[in-house]
């Protein structure tokens, strides 16, 4: 197995790309987290104004395709950052971190789908249990975060679980942008090695390898929220 991935000197950089690939997927996710609680917490709102915000970010970024989004935020983020600073008199060239930006955009995009998991989730929770923590006069802040986000976060958790796996394979598209993750990777080194199929068929296990790995600490997170986060 050592010999397979070696690849003539080059396998290292498969893992190198791995490795990037599951920085920038865990980045992203993390983003996307943050979002999609904010989203699905203003979609709930009283609020017609944050209603309608909250909607608006859902089904607008949805419907844009992730790489139209890539590029518009390296390439045109590039272009408008030095538009802006032109007009203060500075003459600097801007350059978007690839990683930054890679992260940025999936974040985003993604938080939407989150967005819709965490809504979902926070409508299944029963509403005796909120009724009962108002009844004792705990406060909104207390009963976000002691009653209806714990329980969130059980019930969202498959769904956050399958997002994840989506997100990891998405990181493939940063590679439009100059990040040489797992799949740019195995593109540069084919020709080399002279190997195509024994490359991109390693980078099949890497990605499975990984899919496999989520799937056994998304399996220890559902059977820890259910224990109440204690240890079986």
């Amino acid at each position: 197995m050592a010999s397979f991935f070696d690849l003539k000197g080059y396998g290292h950089l498969l893992i190198d790309g791995a490795m990037i690939t599951l920085s920038v997927g865990a980045a992203a996710m993390v983003v996307a987290l943050a979002l999609g609680i904010l989203g699905a917490l203003a979609r709930l709102s009283p609020s017609p104004v944050l209603q309608w915000l909250g909607a608006i970010y859902v089904v607008v970024i949805r419907g844009i395709p992730e790489l139209v989004l890539m590029l518009l935020v390296y390439y045109g983020g590039t272009v408008l950052l030095q538009y802006l600073l032109s007009m203060g008199g500075e003459d600097v060239r801007v350059n978007i971190n690839a990683f930054f930006a890679g992260t940025l955009v999936l974040g985003f995009v993604y938080g939407a789908y989150a967005a819709e998991i965490f809504r979902g989730a926070f409508l299944a929770i029963p509403k005796g249990q909120i009724e009962a923590a108002q009844a004792f006069g705990m406060p909104h802040r207390k009963v976000f975060f002691r009653i209806k986000l714990p329980q969130a976060w059980r019930l969202a958790i498959p769904g956050l679980g399958n997002l994840w796996l989506t997100l990891l394979k998405a990181t493939s598209i940063t590679s439009v942008i100059g990040l040489t993750e797992l799949a740019r990777q195995a593109d540069l080194i084919k020709a080399p090695t002279k190997m195509p199929f024994t490359v991109f068929f390693a980078a099949c296990l890497l990605y499975l390898a990984m899919t496999a790995v989520s799937d056994v600490f998304r399996i220890k997170a559902e059977r820890w929220s259910s224990l109440g986060f204690r240890r079986s």
